[in-house]
């Protein structure tokens, strides 16, 4: 952790809805004139897509049926780690961008499924702002949990988050639900191993839970909406947490445990922007106070 180059993380698993998140971190990061350092999770794969392919077919060739995105050997996890240390140490630190499809390919010249150069992180950033896998792993050989000031962790119940990517994947990729399945019980082993055990670092999770039937996932025709399902907001540590404000000033919201709120579905947003436009105030507050000391 870092007063004078704060990171925020958000951690979930494919089809989790981070991205989602991070729109809500953009907004506030706008209206605060916050200058942030984007870091995207997927620019830590150690192959790009058509790289993926092949290893998978020689993994499946010689019997691993449980070759993913999820585990160590398939991501950059000491390079993540570096960078993180960098960051909190010296606002620096290499970064690169994975160009999902052709939009974002276009402006450099290089097919979707690729890397771009490692560059450095801009100069001057106020933070560090990183949406992904694995920005709370924590393995024998790496401990990137320890760096974020604050972490985040974006956990549907998982029938919904399968249906979140699904219908992602199929819809935005052009996936059959036959080969979303097959990734989902590829990913099954490491997303046990190394996306489960990052919730138990987080700092707050949000959890949507359907109030609707999602029984069996791969059958649904649509994600359930927000108005349709409750979202759990976990806190790690709950003192300083103002539970009676959020509960006077989110409707319907009420408290199941002594560290933890429930909201509507719908208001989700507005829960993130009351919790978490404070964290962002106090962070800069205290990077202005340490710079202004050094």
């Amino acid at each position: 952790m870092s007063e004078r180059h704060p990171i925020i993380a958000i951690t979930g698993s494919s089809g989790a809805g981070t991205t989602s998140v991070t729109r809500t971190f953009e907004n506030i990061f706008r209206r605060e004139g916050v200058n942030a350092a984007i870091i995207e999770g997927d620019s830590f794969h150690r192959y790009n897509r058509e790289e993926m392919k092949v290893r998978q077919a020689e993994a499946e060739q010689a019997g691993n049926r449980n070759f993913s995105h999820f585990g160590p050997e398939n991501n950059l996890f000491p390079e993540l780690e570096q960078l993180f240390r960098s960051y909190a140490e010296t606002g620096s630190g290499q970064r690169r961008r994975y160009l999902h499809d052709d939009e974002e390919a276009a402006p450099y010249k290089q097919p979707p499924g690729t890397f771009t150069p490692w560059e450095d992180v801009p100069a001057a950033t106020d933070l560090l702002f990183y949406e992904g896998l694995h920005g709370a792993v924590v393995t024998p050989e790496v401990n990137i949990a320890k760096y974020p000031d604050l972490l985040i962790g974006v956990v549907p119940v998982i029938n919904l988050e399968w249906i979140q990517k699904l219908w992602r994947d199929k819809s935005k990729r052009g996936y059959s639900t036959e080969a979303v399945t097959d990734t989902i019980l590829r990913r099954m082993p490491d997303y046990v191993h190394y996306i489960c055990p990052q919730f138990t670092h987080t700092h707050v999770n949000f959890q949507r839970v359907p109030c609707v039937d999602t029984s069996n996932p791969f059958i649904a025709r649509e994600i359930p909406a927000p108005d349709e399902s409750f979202v759990v907001i976990r806190f790690a540590k709950p003192k300083g947490i103002d539970f009676q404000y959020l509960l006077n000033m989110i409707h319907d919201s009420f408290m199941s445990r002594a560290n933890t709120i429930v909201v509507p579905g719908g208001k989700m947003e507005l829960a993130m922007q009351l919790i978490f436009t404070p964290f962002v105030w106090r962070m800069m507050e205290r990077r202005q106070r340490a710079l202004g000391k050094s």
